[in-house]
């Protein structure tokens, strides 16, 4: 397992190095005037000029790069060209609100998405068509729509909830459950019935296996067959699903944040990117993959000690 483990972490830390590089040269490329994009069209050139000089951008690419790389070793990911802000700081204060929302959306989604996948692949009737008539239904209707409903039903209509967030430095846990609520109900919403498809089809392939003849046969009872043996089975295809829809969630919550003003990853990203704040994007990008290694190495840990052919592969 530990050898696993290791062989996992490098693997991921060669990914990332790979994609900052490769990030920051494209960005850095492609990315415009930034300087005049800061100091204004009425900007004189020599001001353009000074504020390039300022940033660091009027030097070669390869030179920016070994900087970034040698702050970014340090966890000093430089600085916000429009706020002068910290990128560490700057993505420290959105993280939780954005980590919170994702978190809670994909446990809500792996107990009910398991409980369905569970109950339509053991009575393959209406509970079956009505999964998959939902897994259709779910694919098809795009996350901010769902969103919209469900400010227009349920605080605008009824009012039960803000339209929007008010999380805010220092708030307490009402405010963040108040907040947060909706965002997740339409993220679950969102990503529930396809993960309940993909878990109803490896509950399938295992109740079709010999050994769940075997333990029948052997005068074991339903439920302890399903819940101790196929369970158990079915589980690294259902982790690797969830793992998919928690990687599919980090790119989602950029709309779903812009419809409740959630000051969240997803609206500095967007932000950030609008304007050309390069040290801000590099900050998020580097973000979203350490988040995929590390939930992707999880789910290799789970599925190594569920199964143990994961080890020795």
């Amino acid at each position: 397992m530990l050898t696993m483990i290791l062989r996992r972490l490098a693997s991921g830390v060669a990914v990332l190095i790979v994609v900052a590089v490769l990030t920051f040269v494209l960005l850095n490329l492609s990315a415009g005037n930034v300087a005049r994009n800061i100091l204004g069209d009425q900007a004189t050139p020599d001001a353009v000029a000074a504020k390039n000089a300022e940033l660091g951008l009027d030097q070669p690419v390869l030179t920016r790069l070994g900087d970034w790389l040698s702050g970014a070793v340090h966890l000093d990911f430089g600085k916000s060209f429009f706020t002068n802000e910290p990128v560490f700081t700057a993505i420290g204060s959105r993280l939780p609100v954005t980590l919170a929302m994702v978190i809670a959306s994909i446990l809500l989604i792996a107990v009910f998405a398991t409980l369905l996948g569970m109950l339509a692949a053991v009575r393959r009737g209406w509970v079956d068509s009505a999964v998959q008539v939902l897994a259709i239904v779910g694919n098809s209707i795009p996350g901010f729509v769902i969103g919209v409903l469900l400010v227009w039903l349920l605080a605008i209509t009824w009012q039960v909830f803000n339209a929007v967030s008010n999380i805010s430095p220092g708030s307490g846990v009402q405010t963040w459950v108040g907040s947060l609520t909706l965002p997740v109900i339409a993220l679950v919403i969102n990503g529930l019935a396809s993960a309940a498809q993909q878990i109803r089809s490896a509950f399938i392939r295992q109740l079709d296996q010999d050994y769940v003849r075997t333990l029948r046969s052997r005068g074991i009872s339903e439920r302890e067959i399903l819940f101790k043996h196929v369970l158990r089975s079915a589980a690294p295809a259902g982790l690797t699903v969830l793992s998919l829809q928690f990687i599919g969630l980090l790119g989602g919550v950029v709309i779903i944040e812009s419809i409740f003003a959630i000051p969240g990853m997803g609206r500095l990203a967007v932000d950030a990117t609008t304007k050309g704040d390069l040290p801000i994007v590099m900050g998020v990008v580097i973000y979203t993959v350490v988040v995929v290694i590390v939930v992707n190495l999880i789910v290799d840990i789970i599925n190594g000690w569920l199964n143990p052919k994961v080890r020795v592969s």
